[in-house]
């Protein structure tokens, strides 16, 4: 049932596998559908011409069968690509040809700093402080993207970062999406900075409008040295008078418009991103090489994974949850879509946990009230924060340990895992459920989203959880405002992999587009499939099949031979033979030739647009085979051989096509 992109003949709709008789031998073959009715059987070992569509399918417009839709919007996506990846070098390269300071970190104050992170470091992290410092000495501005789990230390890779920069007498920017978040942040940096020359300020809409132009004088005069700030930092109306670092927290929650900002800052000053689940464009951007990027996986000691569950809305569990916190002296968020919700919610916890307080927040209430109540949560005086996301980005209150969340359907998949990140940042065990309506049916792409996040209960799963976002989502247009819009074309890991080969081709100065991957055709009359009975499961199947498709050496088809003999046992004929049509296709592609079909009286080449590397030597190699080769009108090649077993028809079609394979490359054979 899964959409998926075949290279030649576009978006079809995968059904399953089946085995065709072909040339009088079973053949494992997977069966698509097109529009109008028409099917598609797929060879296994041409497999790696097909890639997933990847995001939601119920939409989906099917390609015809030999119509020239596909085609077309496929070359015009080429050309589009090639412009996306020559900007996305442009970015790049304008980056490292502009030159930022170089910004060394002093010794002996820097461990003194260090000294104050009251954890142990893990190796990741490590690993990450030390990327960003090297890449703040290097002299050119920084891009890097830091992603690691909530509660894994992003925080002191920034602070570390704004440690080097501020002593170096640059200002340093941090970016927040919420004003809580903001509050949180300025406290943490003014603690730690505390006893430094250097000048901690906050500019929210929770701090007053005095002291706000205070700060905004500040950061003009160079009097301020860091400032923690919501996105209104980004705006025109405030000037910094040496901006040397600026660093973004959540960045998945800033629009395009920000963005654009900080991209114009991009070329000048050193930026470092923080995410637990960055969005797909950004993850796409780390992964195809535009941006650094560093990834802490490993969770601080004593940390213990969230337990998650997904259930219907159900009171009587509801109340339990909420005791069992109380009883072990913590507290409970209770997280709800909408500011309409909060006030059926408060009734129905009145009515059924009436023994625990319960305060209510959302984000148009004045930042005076957030404060008070946010202070008196933090301070133990309620037992349950009743309110919708503000709650969501990096707040920390180590005593909250049970998350409730209604109506998990109408989340987005960071969303909830941003959310659940907001408990079990201590050394207990912490508790999230998600409820759904009772009555009502949800969506097939909630349903995923929550079937992914109930599979990643490990902890340091934000990357895995990004790239299923990645899919779910699809990517969008890597530089503006369009969303996903070219991914739709093609599909998710086709749009890749062409984006990929434009951005290596640009580096390497080919400006044509890339040709697109072909695949032999193999027949010689033998049963070529993985039996059932060898590897019962279909999806294990389908993953070897896929696997062998881009093996390219024999030595590579020999270890994967061997790795199969570990898994399953001896390698039934049928394997066999497989693996020896692998090679003769690996040979195919290097000798450009098109279709093979082997019989017991011969073989017939077709080359690919009638074409071989060195024509002379073809010629050549027909003529010393005498009689037994010779070429047809339509260009076609036959060796006529008498092999009367099916095994003599492979070992031969082998040797003829090894030894094409180095007429075509090797300078030696000639």
């Amino acid at each position: 049932g899964d959409i998926v992109v075949h290279v030649d003949h576009g978006i079809g709709r995968f059904i399953g596998l089946q085995t065709l008789d072909v040339a009088g031998a079973p053949h494992d073959c997977l069966e698509l559908h097109y529009a109008a009715e028409t099917k598609l059987f797929l060879p296994v070992e041409n497999i790696e011409l097909l890639s997933r569509y990847g995001s939601d399918q119920t939409t989906v417009e099917l390609d015809r069968l030999g119509g020239s839709g596909w085609q077309t919007r496929k070359a015009k996506l080429k050309n589009r690509i090639r412009e996306i990846a020559g900007e996305l070098i442009k970015i790049a390269a304008a980056r490292h040809l502009h030159e930022a300071p170089k910004l060394p970190v002093q010794q002996g104050l820097y461990d003194e700093f260090c000294a104050r992170f009251p954890y142990d470091e893990t190796e990741d992290q490590l690993g990450a402080i030390e990327s960003t410092l090297k890449d703040l000495e290097l002299g050119r501005p920084m891009d890097r993207l830091i992603c690691g789990d909530v509660g894994f230390g992003k925080t002191e890779v920034a602070l570390r970062a704004a440690f080097a920069v501020a002593l170096e007498g640059k200002q340093v920017a941090v970016v927040v999406p919420t004003t809580l978040l903001a509050r949180q942040h300025a406290k943490t940096f003014t603690e730690r900075f505390k006893g430094f020359p250097v000048n901690v300020a906050q500019a929210s809409r929770l701090i007053a409008t005095k002291e706000l132009n205070q700060v905004k004088k500040g950061i003009a005069d160079g009097s301020v040295d860091i400032v923690v700030g919501t996105h209104a930092l980004l705006g025109k109306a405030i000037k910094f008078r040496d901006l040397g670092l600026v660093i973004v927290d959540e960045e998945q929650h800033f629009g395009v418009t920000h963005k654009e900002r900080l991209k114009a800052l991009r070329s000048e000053v050193h930026v470092l991103t923080l995410s637990a689940t960055p969005i797909p464009r950004t993850l796409q951007l780390a992964l195809t090489g535009v941006r650094e990027l560093s990834i802490i996986a490993s969770p601080p000691v004593d940390r213990l994974a969230v337990r998650t569950f997904v259930a219907p809305h159900d009171p009587l569990m509801i109340r339990e949850a909420l005791l069992r916190e109380r009883y072990r002296g913590g507290q409970a968020f209770y997280v709800v879509p909408r500011i309409d919700d909060l006030a059926d919610v408060k009734d129905f916890l009145d009515k059924n946990v009436p023994e625990m307080k319960v305060a209510v927040a959302h984000g148009q209430m004045p930042p005076a009230v957030i404060e008070d109540i946010m202070t008196a949560f933090y301070d133990g005086k309620f037992d349950i924060l009743l309110s919708t996301t503000i709650v969501e980005s990096g707040l920390d209150i180590p005593n909250a340990n049970t998350l409730i969340v209604h109506r998990a359907d109408m989340f987005g998949l960071a969303q909830l895992y941003q959310l659940r990140g907001r408990v079990g940042r201590s050394k207990l065990r912490a508790y999230a459920l998600f409820t759904l309506p009772a009555q009502q049916k949800i969506t097939g792409q909630a349903e995923r989203r929550l079937t992914v996040l109930q599979s990643l209960e490990t902890l340091g799963a934000g990357f895995q959880l990004a790239s299923h976002d990645l899919d779910i989502r699809g990517a969008g247009n890597l530089l503006g405002e369009e969303q996903s819009g070219h991914i739709k074309e093609v599909g998710f890991e086709l749009y890749q992999s062409m984006l990929e080969e434009a951005i290596v081709n640009l580096k390497a100065g080919v400006s044509e587009p890339a040709a697109d991957r072909w695949s032999p055709q193999i027949t010689i009359g033998m049963p070529v499939l993985i039996p059932e009975d060898y590897v019962g499961d279909l999806a294990v199947r389908l993953s070897l099949y896929r696997r062998l498709a881009d093996l390219d050496t024999e030595e590579e088809i020999e270890n994967f031979g061997a790795e199969l003999r570990d898994r399953f046992g001896v390698l039934p004929d049928e394997v066999r033979y497989l693996f020896k049509v692998a090679a003769i296709k690996a040979f195919c592609r290097r000798a450009n030739v098109e279709k093979i079909d082997a019989g017991p009286k011969g073989a017939v080449i077709a080359f690919r647009d009638n074409s071989f590397a060195y024509p002379d030597r073809l010629v050549s190699f027909i003529r010393s085979h005498g009689q037994a080769a010779k070429v047809r009108p339509d260009m076609k090649v036959v060796f006529l051989q008498d092999w009367e077993t099916p095994e003599e028809r492979l070992v031969g079609t082998t040797e003829i096509m090894r030894q094409l394979a180095q007429l075509a490359q090797s300078k030696k054979a000639a």
